[in-house]
């Protein structure tokens, strides 16, 4: 379990999300709230008890309106984050953070920002069964080097378990492979699909259309803010029986390395060994 008291982290993520849902009625684009963000508002009507981040999911058209106008529609102090406006960016999706805050999700993973939502981009997809699978083959292997092109190396020791990151380092850039994970995301968006995808769950993202629909209204923390058409179906394609609640070993948090909810995460100084090291070649 976490070390740190999740509902004031909640509450802040509430206000990123707020934030985000005004935006979006403002300027007509369409959002769904997503993953285990809509498993709580179907089963809690808010949060799930232990979950300390929000998921909302957009289709593509929408997504790059709103990450192309973040910056001048969201109020200060939040920001929009995702590869194509930050060359360190790690994600193959966008977040929309609270800048006066610092998280650091990970200790052995290079990148700094502040407390979060995290934005889906919900693409087109193939209906042939093995183009999908080659498409995710592809998928697997360019998020894999990313995470080692931003993971401590030494993280394991300095033997062979280090030696598959360095050479990532020696072969790929992170901008580089940046660009080509988001023409393969959007290498099926060209057109209305029967069939979309949400990368983050892989196969199982893979569903119609018609699931996420309208978006819909629904209750989540006293808010009326945007599930889908069709939550039953979405919830049960990707976590099957979803109203049982799982045992506590499952009830799974982050446990960040680091939260401040005072300092600019841009004010932040790092002083892990392996972010300030240059790495030889």
């Amino acid at each position: 379990m976490a070390a740190y008291d999740i509902r004031p982290l909640q509450l802040h993520i509430l206000d990123i999300l707020l934030a985000i849902d005004k935006v979006c009625r403002e300027h007509d684009l369409r959002y769904y709230l997503a993953a285990g963000t809509l498993l709580g508002a179907v089963r809690h009507q808010g949060f799930i008890p232990w979950d300390d981040d929000v998921d909302i999911a957009m289709p593509r058209k929408d997504y790059d309106i709103f990450m192309q106008h973040c910056k001048e529609w969201l109020p200060d102090p939040y920001e929009g984050l995702f590869a194509e406006n930050d060359p360190k960016y790690p994600g193959n999706f966008g977040k929309v953070v609270d800048s006066s805050t610092t998280l650091v999700e990970r200790a052995h993973h290079a990148y700094v920002g502040g407390i979060y939502v995290d934005v889906f981009p919900i693409d087109g997809m193939t209906t042939n069964p093995l183009m999908q699978r080659l498409h995710f083959a592809q998928y697997s292997f360019y998020k894999k080097v990313i995470y080692l092109l931003c993971r401590d190396p030494y993280k394991h020791g300095h033997g062979p378990s280090s030696w598959l990151p360095l050479l990532c380092r020696k072969l790929f850039t992170l901008e580089d492979i940046q660009k080509k994970l988001l023409t393969l995301q959007r290498k099926y968006s060209d057109k209305d699909r029967e069939l979309t995808v949400d990368h983050d769950f892989g196969i199982r993202g893979i569903m119609s259309q018609s699931i996420y629909g309208t978006p819909t209204e629904i209750l989540f923390e006293e808010h009326r803010l945007m599930g889908m058409e069709h939550n039953d179906e979405y919830l049960s394609k990707i976590y099957g029986d979803y109203m049982t609640i799982p045992p506590g070993p499952k009830q799974k948090q982050h446990n960040f390395h680091y939260l401040d909810y005072h300092l600019p995460y841009k004010e932040y100084v790092d002083k892990r060994v392996f972010v300030n090291t240059p790495l030889t070649n």
